[in-house]
């Protein structure tokens, strides 16, 4: 095991809708999917990002894609359009979360090394 950022096996891309952000989460290898499934939990999501996420976070599955979607609502403040946040439009929020550390085993490190 080695305690490394969510980034070092996984991409991300998040957007933004009306006060709610979306994150995708892609593994950068078929055989790390399964790994992310289980720790990538709606809770554990929040917590991290507990100062950016004021609703719940809700979790949709892309098997066929090695991805993890996350809906962050209530994150945005009221969206582009109507918030003082300095991103209002969440584009950084994937980049934020890729720097979430876990503990990977090493045999799925070695995979993207």
């Amino acid at each position: 095991m080695a305690e490394v950022h969510l980034l070092k096996i996984a991409h991300g891309r998040s957007g933004d809708k009306g006060s709610g952000s979306n994150v995708g989460i892609i593994a950068r290898h078929p055989d790390i999917y399964p790994f992310l499934k289980e720790k990538l939990t709606p809770e554990v999501v929040k917590e991290f990002m507990k100062d950016v996420c004021k609703g719940e976070v809700e979790r949709y599955e892309l098997e066929n894609l090695g991805a993890l979607n996350f809906i962050l609502n209530d994150s945005l403040g009221g969206g582009g359009t109507v918030s003082l946040k300095l991103d209002a439009q969440g584009k950084t929020h994937a980049s934020l979360l890729l720097r979430m550390k876990l503990d990977v085993p090493q045999n799925l490190l070695d995979l993207v090394e």
